[in-house]
């Protein structure tokens, strides 16, 4: 099967985040929704964990988690690809807020590859209890069960759920119950000592929840029936654009981050291009790595630039200390990491910066590079090794022990941050963004 014929007019454009996640992608792929007139958005991994941000002009936000965060453009529909996790009951939760604000529509323009995993509750449980497990030495998590979901299907194939088999309740049915009772094995029974999580090791034991959730799951299936490849591959021919949104960022990527505080999934050109070969595409694709003006991080693991000041001083609307993910941090730019980020992810046509309205009186200063006991001065960190995590640990305790080193003055206009990144990337700075919605998106004109 191909379709390069017909996909010879499309276009096809990603957003890669470029650092630990809440960069901007969401405001972007709203943005390029309407500049570019595109009709899908693809999301291509991670899962329900996504919180890609969209604000209108009008006031109404949304905080995308699975559906495209081009869905306030009408028509503008999304795929699911079979890399994303899928967690149906949330699908439906996040379609009613959508509903609530204007976008009535959601899951008819929804496609999900019937290949998808699935989260469930079960899968949600054993993270949470995991990580708490964990103590001092949590690796980070948003407590919705991806990375436990895909942890569970690498472990257990012929456990996992894939949202093809909803169609068959049966057969969901008895992988639900195996997954239960596999993952309840790996758990104390005493109940923790704390009240939640007796609360999730009880989901564990709950031996009539796996049906209920199934009824739970069933309008979603009815509204958004799984897709065969032949079918995203239709949509994603379609003459115009297409737009693939990138979750979590390349710093938290499984294999080039800096474990164990990273994702179960894969952030990289190429995992964008696998999905069009996937369905025998072979056009094509415009990269865009995102980048907000200075860093941030939620919960544990290696931030060097972590100001204090900069806490304080930057406001964040839409994300709090608390929760899962832990506390919210501001960090100063870092050209380490950005070199890092760069290598990591592939080769990219441009770069794409939200936050530039946050520069002027800031007191950001770019970071040029590290002290560190063990290995000296360092301007760039040393070359990865492919799927090798006890490096990727080993780049983890560096950084932990890592003084940055800063440039001597402080970065004095949008302009200034732009030129500097440039000339550090060796790419354009195709868009900024100086404020929240997709109005105050332009050319930065550099």
């Amino acid at each position: 099967m191909t379709n390069d014929i017909a996909a010879a007019a499309t276009r096809y454009v990603s957003l890669l985040g470029l650092g630990f996640g809440d960069c901007g992608k969401g405001l972007f792929t709203d943005h390029l929704c309407g500049a570019l007139q595109a009709h899908t958005v693809v999301r291509f991994n991670g899962g329900a964990q996504a919180g890609h941000n969209v604000v209108l002009a009008d006031g109404r936000h949304h905080t995308f988690s699975q559906f495209g965060a081009g869905s306030f453009h009408a028509s503008v529909g999304t795929v699911l690809a079979s890399p994303v996790v899928v967690h149906p009951t949330a699908l439906r939760v996040e379609e009613a807020a959508l509903r609530r604000g204007g976008v009535e529509d959601a899951f008819s323009r929804l496609l999900i590859d019937a290949r998808c995993r699935v989260t469930t509750p079960f899968h949600q449980a054993a993270g949470r209890l995991r990580e708490w497990a964990r103590g001092e030495g949590a690796h980070g998590s948003c407590g919705v069960g991806v990375g436990e979901t895909v942890r569970h299907a690498l472990a257990a194939p012929d456990e996992a759920l894939h949202y093809g088999d909803l169609s068959q309740p049966a057969i969901a049915l008895e992988k639900l119950e195996a997954s239960r009772a596999a993952l309840l094995r790996e758990f104390p029974h005493a109940a923790p000592l704390h009240v939640d999580g007796a609360r999730e090791l009880s989901v564990l034991q709950d031996d009539s929840l796996a049906q209920r959730w199934l009824d739970a799951a069933a309008p979603c299936l009815a509204q958004s029936p799984p897709a065969g490849a032949d079918r995203i591959a239709e949509r994603l021919a379609r003459p115009g654009a297409v737009v693939f949104e990138g979750a979590q960022g390349v710093l938290l990527d499984e294999w080039r981050g800096f474990h164990p505080h990273t994702t179960w999934s894969t952030i990289s050109t190429a995992a964008v291009e696998a999905v069009l070969r996937d369905v025998g595409i072979g056009a094509a694709v415009q990269h865009f790595g995102v980048l907000r003006s200075y860093l941030t991080r939620h919960g544990p693991g290696p931030l060097p630039t972590h100001d204090r000041a900069l806490d304080a001083r930057l406001a964040e609307p839409h994300n709090a200390d608390e929760g899962w993910q832990g506390v919210f941090r501001r960090g100063h730019p870092d050209a380490v990491l950005l070199r890092y980020a760069l290598d990591a992810g592939g080769k990219l046509d441009g770069l794409v910066v939200s936050h530039l309205d946050a520069v002027e009186g800031a007191g950001l200063r770019w970071c040029a590079g590290y002290r560190t006991a063990d290995a000296g001065r360092l301007a760039s960190l040393p070359s990865g090794r492919a799927r090798d995590l006890n490096y990727q640990h080993a780049l983890t305790r560096l950084l932990q022990g890592a003084e940055p080193i800063y440039e001597p003055h402080p970065i004095a206009t949008p302009h200034a941050w732009i030129a500097h990144a440039e000339a550090l990337s060796g790419l354009p700075v195709r868009l900024g963004a100086f404020g929240p919605t997709r109005e105050t998106v332009r050319d930065p004109g550099i």
